[in-house]
């Protein structure tokens, strides 16, 4: 049941291949593996247990010996401190322009890697083979790639788009419910950003997610992976349209850095950030009560949190808000539903407006 989709971008299209057994399939890397220098696996502690001999199983089928890099897992290493070490472990072996990084892990794994990629000698090529939900639908997709900074999440990065994206549907079997959850977050975002039937199917489907029926799972993250194609095909570098895409992201990462990175998953985050963000959208008339509570049920629904942490105060959201890098002339930009389905970009949000979205 293999599913491919293309990101346009010209030049710098790539594929998407979804799959289950994909991560065990020779054929693909064959495929994806554009230039034939070195190819180095960067992953962490936690995945490497489950997949990285099966990677390196398939490549050694087509003549590729991998290396392999591995640091530990977790959000709060998600620095330029271990970004470093990416760097280290490549000039240590002495990599050239014409190496390979694959990135197999979830979306720290892929910022990491892909910024490391984008860096090193220039830019070489790095190819993401994401490992949990949220990195199959987002991460993995576009060409973000950064690092946290203390005083901001992805505050150090660029945009550099990958040769391919590799999704194996198996790898959900090993992923804790609480990930799986965070990965749920940006799946609903899609249905509320862009696709109201979409939104519809997981009202309607959720369980089958949660049961992991291949059937559904591959129908949504076909979805979502191609809602967001079409948009970065639209805005690679976030220049208009892309920014959708931040909903719920604005609130959430300011939960995020205020919590302490990986304290709350990001996935969390954006969703209390969707909350806030619809509840924002409600009180200015935007939507009706019925789909803000459509909304908030969904997202409560999959696990997830719909309010902010009781210990952090409103006041922190608007300290931490304005450090956004989406942020444009000291104005904090707010994503805001405008209807289930459509969202759009408003700069006239007052701070004690803000302040009661956040609850």
């Amino acid at each position: 049941m293999l599913k491919k989709l293309i990101v346009d971008l010209g030049e710098r299209s790539y594929p998407i291949f979804i799959a289950d057994g994909a991560l065990a399939s020779p054929e693909l890397w064959q495929d994806c593996l554009v230039k034939r220098g070195k190819v180095v696996i960067v992953t962490n502690e936690t995945v490497q247990k489950w997949y990285l001999e099966p990677l390196k199983n398939a490549l050694k089928s087509i003549g590729v010996d991998a290396l392999s890099c591995i640091l530990p897992d977790g959000e709060q290493y998600k620095d330029l401190q271990h970004f470093n070490d990416i760097l280290t472990f490549l000039l240590e072996n002495s990599a050239g322009r014409d190496s390979t990084i694959f990135a197999l892990g979830g979306g720290v794994i892929g910022d990491m890697s892909g910024f490391a990629a984008a860096c090193y000698q220039r830019g070489i090529d790095f190819i993401q083979v994401p490992t949990t939900l949220l990195s199959y639908v987002d991460s993995s997709v576009g060409g973000k790639t950064a690092v946290n900074h203390p005083l901001g999440k992805n505050m150090i990065g660029a945009f550099y788009q990958p040769k391919a994206v590799i999704i194996d549907l198996n790898t959900l079997k090993t992923l804790p419910e609480r990930e799986i959850a965070a990965g749920m977050a940006e799946v609903i975002k899609y249905g509320i950003i862009w696709d109201p039937e979409f939104f519809q199917y997981l009202e309607d489907n959720s369980d089958k997610i949660w049961a992991q029926d291949l059937e559904t799972l591959s129908h949504v993250v076909y979805r979502c992976c191609e809602i967001k194609a079409e948009v970065v095909h639209q805005d690679e570098t976030e220049g208009g349209l892309r920014a959708i895409l931040n909903l719920g992201h604005t609130f959430g990462h300011a939960i995020e850095t205020f919590m302490g990175y990986g304290v709350w998953l990001h996935g969390e985050g954006v969703a209390a950030g969707m909350v806030m963000a619809a509840r924002l959208a409600l009180k200015r008339g935007n939507i009706s009560a019925a789909d803000f509570e459509r909304i908030r049920a969904l997202i409560a629904k999959n696990r997830l949190p719909v309010s902010r942490p009781e210990s952090m105060p409103g006041e922190a959201f608007l300290k931490l808000m304005i450090h956004d890098k989406k942020n444009r002339q000291g104005h904090i930009n707010y994503i805001i539903p405008d209807s289930l389905g459509h969202v759009s970009l408003y700069r006239d949000v007052t701070d004690a407006e803000a302040l009661e979205a956040v609850g």
